[in-house]
């Protein structure tokens, strides 16, 4: 997998920020993010290849910022499971839940996309460490003795 799309967005409600490159702070999230200093929800990861399902199913194209998640990787599943680690680039993150797509998308993307996204929202994640995440960079699902 590799990240293929940053967004960030200063606060709610505000239109997502096309970005090459984000500050992630451990413990405190991306620089310039609206859940930036928030205790667990520092970054949330989705998965293109599950955007592209939801597409087919709703009939027509999105654009994956209008998710309003941070990091787009260009295939596969997104861990869900709380504990699950994740290296981005150089970063260490960890699942923390879920990212469930809100009823809000369907007034963003269009009737039913909450639906289509349903089990294809990503997960939140939180930061372990600190460092710079690039489009490009690859992202690896770490198995337990990895993550230690």
């Amino acid at each position: 997998m590799h990240v293929t799309a940053l967004n960030i967005a200063p606060g709610r409600r505000l239109p997502m920020r096309s970005v090459g490159e984000v500050v992630a702070e451990a413990g405190t999230g991306l620089v310039g993010d609206r859940y930036h200093g928030t205790r667990h929800r520092h970054v949330t990861v989705q998965s293109q290849e599950l955007l592209d399902r939801a597409a087919v199913d709703l009939g027509y194209a999105f654009d994956q910022a209008q998710t309003r998640r941070n990091v787009t990787v260009d295939a596969g599943e997104i861990p869900t499971r709380p504990g699950t680690r994740l290296l981005i680039g150089d970063v260490l993150v960890e699942v923390v839940r879920v990212s469930a797509p809100c009823r809000l998308l369907d007034d963003w993307i269009g009737a039913g996309a909450a639906a289509a996204l349903r089990r294809r929202g990503g997960s939140a994640c939180r930061l372990l460490t600190s460092g710079t995440i690039r489009l490009g960079d690859r992202v690896e699902v770490l198995t337990d003795s990895e993550s230690e």
